[in-house]
C-alpha cells in the first residue's frame, strides 16, 4: 500500500492499487485521486548536462578573472549560483503549477517595477544602465522580466482559450502586456526586446491563434516599434561634437571593453554597421572589433574536435569570454562537434517540452512548459548567433553556462516550472484522471489544451 502525497490546498485522496481508499473524514468520495507522476527524467538529464558543461567551460573561459591567490575563485562563485539554482529547481518541481498561476500578475508587476527602477536609477554595466545593486549583489531585471512575461502570457492565453483558437480579449491583453514591458526594455536592451516579442509570438502560435489575429498582432508590434523609434529620434539631443566623438574605455586587466558614444542609439547603429561590414584578415585589431575577431580566432582554433577542455588560448584575451562569448570558448575547447552537440541539447529540451505540452489535457500547463522552453532555447540561439557572427554584437548570456547569477537563477526557475508541469499535469489521456484534474483546478484554468481540440476534430 502506497500513500499518495498530498498537494497543499488541493483535495487529493489516497489510493490503494489505483482504487479509491476508504473515505477519510475530511475528503470527498466524489473526487477521484490524481496520480502524481515523477518529474520528467529527460528534462532532468538535459539540465544536469548543462550544469556539467557550465562548470568545465566557465573555468576554462575565466582566465582573465583568475587571481594569483586563488585560481578557483571564479569557479567557486559560479558554482554557488548553480547550487542555488538547483535548489530553486527542486523547490519548484514540488510546487503545483496552480500556485504559479495564482501569483502570475504579482510576479509580473514586481518584475516591471524592478525594470523601471533599473532604467531610472540603475547601475551601468558595459555601457548600459540595466542593473540594480542590492547588498553588494547585481540584479539584472531584464532576465526576470522574460520569465514573468512567459508566466503571465500562459495565464492570459489559457484563460481565453476557445475551440477556434484564442479570443480577441486574450490577444489584446497579451499584446498590451508585451508592449508595456517592451517599452521599458527597449532603452538598454533591444535584443531582450526582440527576444520577448519572439517568445510571445511563439506562444500565440502554440495556442492556435487564428492567422488573421496573428497578422494583426504583428502589425500592432510593428506599429509600436515604429512609434517608439520615432519618439526616440525626436527626443534625441546629441550635439554634432558627440557624433564625431567615440570614447572607448577598455580595461585590459579585467578583460572588459565598454563602448561609450552618443548614447545607446548610437551604439546600436555602430554595432549594426560593423556587422554589415564584417571583419577581414587585414583589419587591424582595436577595441571596436576585438570581441568579434578574437571570437573567430577561438572558433577557428577549435577545428573539428577542439583543443580539449581547459586548453583555450583565446580566453586570456577575448573580452567577456566567460559570459557574452562563452560559446566561442566551448567551440575552441570541444570543436565543431562539441558546439553542435550543445546546440542539439538545447533543441532536445524544446522538443521534449513540446511532447509534454501536446499531451497535456489543460491549456495552462501546456502554455507554461512551452513558454519556458522557448524562452531558454531562443536565448541560447541568439547567443550562438551573435558569437558566430549571424547577429550583431549584443550582450546575451548562454543559459546555465555563462557567468551571471540572475540569469542562472531565472533559467533554473524556468526548468523547475517545466518539471512541475511534467509532474502534476495530466498527460495520460485517461478520462478518470482528466475529471479529477478538472475538479482540482479553478474554473478559469479548466480550458482544454489546443492540441486536445485539434484531436477531436
Amino acid at each position: 500500500m502506497a500513500n499518495q502525497d498530498i498537494i497543499p490546498g488541493l483535495d487529493i485522496r489516497e489510493t490503494v492499487d489505483g482504487r479509491p481508499s476508504a473515505k477519510s473524514p475530511n475528503r470527498s468520495a466524489a473526487v477521484p485521486a490524481v496520480k502524481r507522476s515523477r518529474p520528467d527524467p529527460y528534462i532532468w538529464g538535459i539540465y544536469i548536462m548543462f550544469l556539467l558543461i557550465s562548470v568545465v567551460e566557465l573555468f576554462s573561459a575565466s582566465s582573465t578573472e583568475v587571481s594569483a591567490s586563488n585560481v578557483y575563485s571564479p569557479l567557486i562563485r559560479h558554482s554557488i549560483f548553480l547550487a542555488l539554482g538547483l535548489g530553486v529547481v527542486l523547490w519548484l518541481q514540488n510546487t503545483h503549477y496552480i500556485l504559479m498561476r495564482r501569483f502570475a500578475w504579482i510576479f509580473a508587476i514586481l518584475s516591471l517595477g524592478l525594470l523601471v527602477m533599473s532604467t531610472v536609477a540603475g547601475v551601468e554595466i558595459n555601457g548600459a544602465q540595466r542593473a540594480i545593486r542590492v547588498a553588494g549583489m547585481t540584479i539584472q531585471p531584464a532576465e526576470i522580466v522574460k520569465l514573468s512575461v512567459v508566466l503571465l502570457l500562459a495565464s492570459i492565453l489559457s484563460k481565453n482559450q476557445t475551440p477556434g483558437g484564442v479570443t480577441n480579449r486574450g490577444i489584446i491583453t497579451s499584446a498590451i502586456v508585451v508592449v508595456v514591458f517592451a517599452i521599458f526594455l527597449y532603452k538598454d536592451g533591444l535584443t531582450n526586446t526582440i527576444l520577448l516579442m519572439g517568445v510571445s509570438i511563439s506562444m500565440f502560435l502554440i495556442g492556435g491563434i487564428q492567422w488573421q489575429k496573428f497578422w494583426m498582432t504583428l502589425a500592432i508590434y510593428g506599429l509600436c516599434a515604429g512609434s517608439l523609434m520615432m519618439i526616440k529620434h525626436a527626443n534625441k539631443k546629441i550635439s554634432t561634437d558627440d557624433f564625431d566623438k567615440v570614447t572607448i574605455e577598455a580595461t585590459s586587466g579585467s578583460g572588459r571593453g565598454t563602448e561609450v558614444s552618443g548614447g545607446r542609439e548610437e551604439t546600436r547603429g555602430n554595432r549594426i554597421s560593423r556587422w554589415l561590414e564584417g571583419v577581414h584578415p587585414e583589419d587591424p585589431i582595436d577595441d571596436m572589433n576585438r570581441q568579434v575577431i578574437f571570437s573567430k580566432f577561438a572558433q577557428a582554433n577549435g577545428g573539428l574536435m577542439g583543443q580539449g577542455p581547459g586548453n583555450s588560448r583565446e580566453s586570456a584575451r577575448l573580452p567577456l569570454a566567460f559570459s557574452d562569448y562563452i560559446y566561442s570558448i566551448i567551440v575552441e575547447d570541444t570543436g565543431f562537434v562539441g558546439g553542435s552537440l550543445l546546440l542539439i541539447l538545447f533543441l532536445l529540451l524544446v522538443a521534449r517540452a513540446g511532447r509534454i505540452a501536446y499531451k497535456c489535457s489543460r491549456a495552462f500547463p501546456a502554455f507554461l512548459i512551452m513558454g519556458c522552453a522557448v524562452m531558454i532555447v531562443f536565448q541560447a540561439l541568439v547567443h550562438m548567433a551573435i558569437v558566430t557572427g549571424l547577429f550583431p554584437v549584443s550582450g546575451q548570456p548562454l543559459p546555465f553556462i555563462s557567468k551571471g547569477g540572475t540569469s542562472v537563477l531565472v533559467m533554473s526557475a524556468a526548468i523547475g516550472m517545466m518539471l512541475s508541469v511534467s509532474r502534476f499535469a495530466v498527460t495520460t489521456g485517461n478520462k478518470k484522471d482528466i475529471r479529477a484534474e478538472l475538479k482540482e483546478l479553478p474554473e478559469d484554468m479548466q480550458a482544454a489544451n489546443f492540441s486536445d481540440y485539434q484531436n477531436k476534430q
